[in-house]
This record gives C-alpha cells, sequence and structure tokens, in this order.
C-alpha cells in the first residue's frame, strides 16, 4: 500500500509543473521483485485471423497524414450493437473529418454494418440514417427508453448525437429534444442507472477546450515537440473541458446534474475512457475515468445522487510510484476470481499498461509488473483493450491495441513507429499472464495505427472475436477459431423492473469447479462498445452448476442445471424465456 499524503503531493507536483504529454512519462525501473515476462508455452492459444475483406467490411477512417492537430488524432471508436434484435452482432465504426475538412465545412462518413448470419456484413449506413452524426469519436450502446431497441450515442468535437432505435432499420438523431448534446470535444461516454430508477443515466467525457478558429500550431512550443522532433500540441498546455452526467428523466429527456452530482471535473482533466461498474458489489454502480496525463477520477457512488472521488484513497489515481500517467482505454474483469472487477487501463509509450486489482472496500494495488501485463506494452502508445474469454479457459484474458500518435515518429527508431502491433497476454490462472502474441497467427503482429477496440461472439460460435477500428485506413474483423473441447454459455438479459438492457446486473456463475463473475456494461475500451450479451468460458465442463443474476433493481434471479454450449435468454423474474420474450414486443413503458 501507498503512502496517500505522498502521492497527493507527486500528483500536485507533476499536475502543476504542467509536464508535456508529447514529451512523455518518464517510467521508473520495475521493482526488484517484479516478475520476468513470461512467453506462453505448453497450452492452445487460439488463433485470429483477419478476416475484414472476405466479410464484406469495406470501410477507411479518414484522417490528415500529416496530423498536426490532436483532434486528428483521438477518434476511432467502434460499437457493437445488435440493432435489429436478430441475435447477431452489428457493427458501428465512427468517423471524423481532418481539421482542413471541417474548415471547409466537410464531414467524414462513419458506417454501419449488418450481420447476415453467413460470416459476411452489409453495409446499411444510408438507411439507418446514421452516416454523418458529426465530427465522430466513439460512444455507447444502451435502451435509453426501455422500448426493447438499443441505442446508439455517438461523442463528437462540437455536440454528440443521440440516435434512437426506430425499430424498422432506422435510427432517429432526438438529441436536442433528449439534450444530451453538450456541445464541447466529448471523447467517452458510458450509460448506467446510477440511481436505480429504471432507466440508464449518462456519463460523459470532455477532453480539451479545442476550437478551430483558435489552432494551437504545430511544433510552435515546448508542449509541441517529441523526441526534438516537432509534433502536434497538446494535450498538456491546453485547457480541460470538464465532464457531464445526464441524468434520465424517463420521458425522454435528460438533465444535466453534473454538477450537485460532484462529477463536472471541476480541476479540468482530460477525460478519455469512461465506466459504470459496481466495483464494491453494493448493488450501486461507481464510474470510473480514465484522464490523459492527468490522475484517473475514481467516483464513489454514495446512493443520494451523489458521489465521491476516492481515486487517491483507492491507488487507481495514479500508478504505483505516485506517478499519473497518459490513461487512455479501460477494461473491466474479475480476472483472479475474486466475485470484483479490476480494472485494466492503457497508456502512453514507456509507461507499462496498468493492472489495479480489486482488493475489495474500493480499495486496489497496482500489480502491473507483477502479473506480468507491463513488460509487454512499454514500447508501444496503447488505447482499446478488454478483458475477454479468447480460449474458453474460465479466465479472463487481456487483448490492446496500439499505434503512435505522431507519424513523425517512424523518423525516430527509439518511438517504436507510429504503426505498432497489438498486444495479447494469456491468463495462466495464478494471478499472473503470459505473452501470446508470437503464437496467435500474424494478424495481431501487423503493425497498424489502431484506437478502439471491442469484443463479442459475432458468429454465435461460442468463441469472442475482435474488432478493432484504425485511425489510418481500414479496420480489422478478427474471427476467434477457438480451442477444439473447451466449453461456453451465453446470456442475454432483459429488465423488467430494471432498465431494459439490463445495464449493470451481476452474474455470477459457477461450474467445472470454477466460480466466475461479470457484468452488463455499456461503453468500455477506448470509446467503444463490446457486445451487451455476457459471455463465459467454462473449460471441459459440459453444464453450468448454478447461475446467480443479481438485477439493477435488486431482484436476484437464480438458475441451475443449465447445459453448455448455449445462448439463454433471461427476463427479470421470470428467469429463462423463449428469445422472443425479450424482444420489442414484451419491451415497458417505451415511448
Amino acid at each position: 500500500m501507498h503512502s496517500r499524503p505522498f502521492i497527493t503531493l507527486l500528483v500536485l507536483f507533476f499536475f502543476l509543473a504542467d509536464l508535456s504529454w508529447s514529451q512523455g512519462h518518464p517510467t521508473p525501473p520495475p521493482p526488484l521483485n517484479a516478475a520476468k515476462q513470461a512467453v506462453c508455452k505448453d497450452r492452445p492459444i487460439p488463433r485470429l485471423e483477419d478476416i475484414t475483406e472476405s466479410a464484406g467490411i469495406h470501410f477507411r477512417h479518414t484522417a490528415d497524414p500529416a496530423k498536426k492537430y490532436i483532434l486528428e488524432s483521438m477518434s476511432g471508436g467502434v460499437m457493437l450493437i445488435d440493432y435489429d434484435r436478430d441475435g447477431w452482432p452489428d457493427i458501428y465504426f465512427t468517423n471524423s473529418p481532418s481539421v482542413e475538412m471541417a474548415l471547409k465545412g466537410k464531414k467524414s462518413r462513419s458506417a454501419l454494418y449488418h450481420n447476415n448470419h453467413d460470416g459476411t456484413f452489409t453495409d446499411v449506413t444510408d438507411k439507418a440514417g446514421v452516416g454523418s452524426p458529426c465530427f465522430a469519436m466513439g460512444g455507447a450502446v444502451a435502451d435509453y427508453n426501455n422500448d426493447g431497441w438499443p441505442d446508439i450515442y455517438v461523442t463528437c468535437f462540437g455536440g454528440n448525437v443521440l440516435y434512437r432505435n426506430n425499430g424498422d432499420g432506422t435510427f432517429t438523431d432526438v438529441t436536442t429534444k433528449a439534450g444530451v448534446s453538450d456541445g464541447r470535444w466529448s471523447t467517452g461516454a458510458a450509460f448506467g442507472d446510477y440511481d436505480r430508477d429504471g432507466f440508464v443515466d449518462l456519463m460523459v467525457t470532455n477532453y480539451v477546450d479545442f476550437h478551430l478558429n483558435d489552432l494551437p500550431q504545430f511544433g510552435s512550443s515546448p508542449t509541441c515537440k517529441y523526441r526534438g522532433v516537432d509534433v502536434q500540441c497538446g494535450p498538456r498546455g491546453l485547457k480541460g473541458a470538464g465532464d457531464s452526467l445526464f441524468h434520465n428523466n424517463g420521458d425522454g429527456t435528460f438533465t444535466d446534474v453534473s454538477k450537485e452530482a460532484g462529477v463536472d471535473d471541476s480541476r479540468g482533466f482530460y477525460g478519455l475512457g469512461v465506466t459504470f461498474a459496481d466495483f464494491n458489489n453494493t448493488g450501486r454502480p461507481d464510474i470510473f475515468i480514465a484522464d490523459d496525463s492527468t490522475p484517473n477520477y475514481f467516483y464513489k457512488n454514495l446512493g443520494n445522487g451523489k458521489f465521491l472521488d476516492v481515486g487517491l484513497e483507492s491507488g487507481t489515481a495514479v500508478n504505483e510510484d505516485g506517478t499519473e500517467q497518459a490513461n487512455m482505454g479501460i477494461a473491466l474483469g474479475d480476472y483472479n476470481h475474486t466475485g470484483r472487477p479490476s480494472i485494466y487501463v492503457t497508456e502512453f509509450t514507456d509507461e507499462p499498461n496498468t493492472l489495479f486489482v480489486n482488493d475489495g472496500n474500493w480499495i486496489f494495488d497496482d500489480v502491473s509488473y507483477k502479473a506480468g501485463v507491463a513488460l509487454p506494452s512499454l514500447k508501444w502508445v496503447k488505447w482499446g483493450d478488454a478483458f475477454v474469454d479468447l480460449d474458453n479457459d474460465g479466465w479472463l484474458d487481456l487483448v490492446a491495441v496500439s499505434g503512435h500518435v505522431y507519424p513523425q515518429m517512424e523518423i525516430v527508431a527509439s518511438a517504436g513507429g507510429y504503426a505498432q502491433p497489438k498486444i495479447l497476454e494469456m491468463n495462466q490462472a495464478d494471478g499472473t499472464f503470459c505473452d501470446a502474441l508470437p503464437l496467435a497467427g500474424p494478424a495481431l503482429q501487423q503493425k497498424r495505427v489502431s484506437r478502439g477496440l471491442a469484443v463479442g461472439d459475432l458468429f454465435n460460435d461460442g468463441n469472442m472475436d475482435i474488432v478493432i477500428e484504425d485511425l489510418d485506413g481500414s479496420p480489422m474483423l478478427l474471427r476467434n477459431a477457438g480451442i477444439s473441447g473447451r466449453h461456453w454459455v451465453s446470456f442475454e438479459l432483459a429488465g423488467s423492473k430494471s432498465n431494459r438492457a439490463a445495464i449493470g446486473a451481476r452474474i455470477k456463475l459457477t461450474a467445472g469447479g470454477m466460480t466466475q463473475t461479470d457484468e452488463i456494461h455499456s461503453g468500455s475500451s477506448y470509446l467503444s462498445q463490446n457486445d451487451l450479451r455476457v459471455h463465459f468460458g467454462i473449460g471441459v465442463a459440459t453444464s453450468v452448476d448454478a447461475v446467480e443474476i443479481r438485477w439493477p433493481s435488486g431482484t436476484i434471479d437464480n438458475l441451475e442445471k443449465l447445459p453448455a454450449d448455449k445462448f439463454y435468454s433471461v427476463l427479470e423474474g421470470k428467469g429463462i424465456v423463449p428469445a422472443g420474450q425479450i424482444k420489442p414486443a414484451f419491451a415497458r413503458h417505451g415511448f
């Protein structure tokens, strides 16, 4: 454990000194007792194949190759959403123009791809009406109006967009009516029912105060240089933009309660990733925010409509050395089977990705080196990430993507290049991970400039797949070949008293002598959204002994003796039901 006053002094020193993110943070050597990074041996590793082209995905993110402005380096979120409720996840890619394009009034086309159930996807963007929402960054998915149809919230520079799903393959922009535009440079978003009234609320992080009519000039100051090379300016040297919490009024509108709830970011940190999660099994979702080059926020839900920032006290504001980092993406998972979600945060180059293990009572420890997740990530600039059981052994693995901020780093040998590989670490079931990157096929080793990452069973074959959006060029759809002889189960939940998409529901599953827990999250990774279904690998077990579902309303449902390798539909208070009973026709108080 750390001395909290000492950490506080360090945080204040680094923040007030206005150190440049573009100069990076000096990384201390690993602790003397840190375990060496282990390469995975004597275990099967799932092969991940790039099927983007054969799947019919032809989307390309647009961007200025020079990246002279920080605005051009931060987009690229991807969302998995079963928008037509046919039981197969579809894919939404966000897009953004260059600054030059924006100044000329030009837009970039985001894209929605429909899952055809045969390994291919069809571009349905125009029919759906979601092609040009804004200068898009990323977003989140939830059923904000409880009508049974999942909706899309897109974060943007200059005003966000809420798309209401009409249930007929189209969406309507209801931002103005809903009152959730924000209007600043928004990045991360997450829905969660913080007051447990049955309607999901919306947390939005904002990055820096950026204006197209007052552009910071490329390479113009010490904060606009990196390793002696002129680069884009920011975030250091730029003003933070503040954050927003929108309370769902239950009538299609939201109210901004940021200040009264205590989550408005009065300190002006640089917000990126954000998530709601019940970190201490209280039944109330807390909020964790990954802040770039500034301390992270950890907002404890006090249960009275207010939150208390316990970032420093919890041990999650800074790393184990008391140093703030360039925090980007967030992954949550009970990787060590304690019944509590731990936090994995991606970082800038020369800063290891941080694994905060959840010790209970809102206390976390930085175990990045001890767990073996630090060394494989040190060289790269990391973004989207996920805890995901890729080999269905019942233990959550880690995947993350990389890509530098500065194209100029292609000419600086020590910087790791602009395009960079992925990170794959397999859970060794003892609190540590091994490096599996060389063993999972060439797709992960391919150097790209990646940003968003989302995971889900795209082909309903029981194996979790990966979708990656690249900043420059086309995305990657990685199909997981799985491991023969491993079993799984998947759950899709629908609330009756709780919010319809069951955001915040906690599932505890016992099978094969193991007990696992997971929670349904809206918003994740770097500005992205995973499949809302909950997947569990159960190894060689052929059935599930018991399942306990704790719904956001407090209702508890118990299930027993479930055969493996199946998808289960669960309706709050009713247990397992035919899939049709959780479809929109059974939705309540929709509007």
